[in-house]
């Protein structure tokens, strides 16, 4: 493992490494858009550290942040929370532990602040970690929403409550007819795919197409979606938890519109 260091990311070197596979500062908004949202949280206490190789360079990532800014609806104050966790770009960096490790950077940092403990959502299905590296490190299962969405948790204090999902419901009058995409900067894959999705909406399908940005981690909180930083709404019924491509898109509603 000599080739392997985990880097804390901070404002000053995050446009070094790049983030989430994104590497060039001025070629993708992308990146601008997550390193402008990072600036913001890093003061409260998000971290995103990182697995560096020296060959094969980023390899890997685990962000998390205290859970009163989670961007996903669920009440966790007084617990770590972690977004997202991803290890091997490439293959040969899969099954190695560096997930293992990266955890066990959260769980350390967490214990330092003096947190309740560390908790995470994960789902069976995309865009999200699976459960079973965190049941291995004793996180275990404390609710649950639609579709396939799980919260867990990791308790230093067992008398703690425990975190829980906020009621996730759809208030149709809100979102009206038509669709509606929600996204935040903290999920870098929604620029390119929604621009076109919104286009194919309008142009295409020849539907009315609103874009919500998401300006906080309280509006993340609310989001209908237990992804809670990015959920599609078609007529008042939710089409997409996750980031999707415009093709994607496309074959959702030829189903739905047919």
């Amino acid at each position: 493992m000599p080739d392997i260091e985990i880097i804390d990311l901070n404002p000053e070197n995050i446009a070094d490494y790049g983030v989430c596979g994104y590497k060039d500062f001025k070629k993708h908004l992308e990146l601008r858009r997550k390193i402008d949202w990072f600036k913001e949280y890093y003061s409260k206490g998000l971290r995103i550290k990182v697995i560096f190789s020296r060959e094969g360079g980023y390899q890997g990532m685990l962000e998390y942040i205290p859970g009163k800014y989670a961007h996903r609806p669920v009440d966790a104050e007084g617990y770590m929370f972690i977004h997202c966790i991803f290890v091997g770009f490439k293959n040969e960096f899969k099954g190695k532990g560096y997930a293992s490790s990266l955890i066990e950077e959260c769980i350390k940092d967490a214990k330092e602040a003096n947190m309740q403990g560390v908790a995470v959502v994960t789902r069976n299905g995309s865009f999200m970690a699976k459960k079973d590296i965190f049941l291995k490190k004793g996180f275990v299962p404390v609710d649950e929403a639609e579709p396939d969405f799980e919260l867990l948790v990791l308790k230093f204090n067992p008398g703690a409550d425990d975190p829980k999902f906020k009621n996730i419901s759809l208030d149709t009058e809100k979102y009206g007819e038509g669709l509606t995409v929600i996204r935040s900067a903290q999920c870098p894959y929604s620029v390119k795919n929604v621009d076109a999705i919104l286009k194919t909406a309008r142009d295409k399908l020849k539907i009315k197409a609103n874009l919500i940005d998401l300006e906080s981690s309280d509006e993340a909180q609310h989001v209908p979606c237990a992804f809670g930083t990015f959920c599609i709404i078609y007529n008042g019924k939710v089409i997409s938890h996750h980031p999707i491509s415009n093709t994607r898109f496309e074959n959702i509603m030829r189903k739905i519109i047919q």
